[in-house]
């Protein structure tokens, strides 16, 4: 895969995508990283990208004419995501989305925003990772790409990894143990122990719908719903 970031900040990347499974992934070409500096298309000496908002209020937007020219020159098909927080929710379903594509160009929205007719020009679909405000989209294009990396061809190296994680099959995980069998007092369960495969993926099954019952109520009944078809 071949990810580009247009960004105010490119130093801040790869940031923490550049550690563990994700910075192995890039150094063997899994995927590749070129994150582009808007401010390089700037038309003054001083590498303005934003203005006052037209109409009045607080703070700064990005300008369609800076953000254009970068675009032009650096975006050349693909999905084409700004991060922002009015935008998708980023979910399981969204990131096995953008994992089958070979191209991803990302804007990492800064100050208010950006002005609302260069993302139309361009056709760039907003993605949020929360219902929350940050300072920049730098921080929620990496997370977003955490998650789309690890589940490339080759990242993880078990493909069960990513079956049985969260969000798979609209359930939560099972919980995990590991040694000591025991640990001040408190022992694993017995069943995982047993050496009983069908036993033990059946507790794994019921722990996880205990689990999204439990806490997360919304995607219990899209799990029930999937049942029923």
């Amino acid at each position: 895969m071949k990810v580009k970031v247009l960004t105010i900040f490119p130093e801040l990347f790869p940031g923490f995508l550049g550690h563990s499974l994700t910075g192995k992934a890039l150094d063997e070409g899994k995927w590749s990283l070129e994150a582009v500096n808007i401010r390089d298309f700037a038309f003054d000496k001083h590498g303005s990208v934003d203005d006052t908002p037209v109409g009045g209020g607080a703070g700064m937007v990005m300008r369609p004419d800076v953000l254009g020219a970068a675009l032009k020159e650096h975006y050349h098909g693909g999905r084409l995501i700004n991060m922002s927080p009015r935008g998708r929710p980023l979910n399981q379903q969204l990131v096995r989305e953008l994992a089958l594509e070979d191209e991803l160009t990302i804007i990492c929205s800064r100050f208010e925003g950006i002005d609302e007719r260069v993302l139309e020009a361009f056709g760039a679909e907003d993605v949020s990772v929360g219902d929350y405000i940050l300072t920049g989209g730098e921080q929620a294009a990496q997370i977003m790409l955490d998650a789309v990396i690890r589940l490339l061809p080759g990242v993880l190296g078990n493909a069960e990894s990513a079956a049985e994680e969260s969000f798979e099959d609209n359930l939560l995980e099972y919980p995990q143990y590991t040694k000591p069998a025991v640990w001040e007092g408190k022992s694993v369960p017995e069943v995982l122990l047993s050496g009983h495969h069908k036993n033990i993926a059946d507790w794994r099954l019921r722990e996880a719908q205990k689990a999204t019952e439990a806490r997360r109520p919304d995607l219990w009944k899209k799990y029930l719903d999937s049942k029923k078809n």
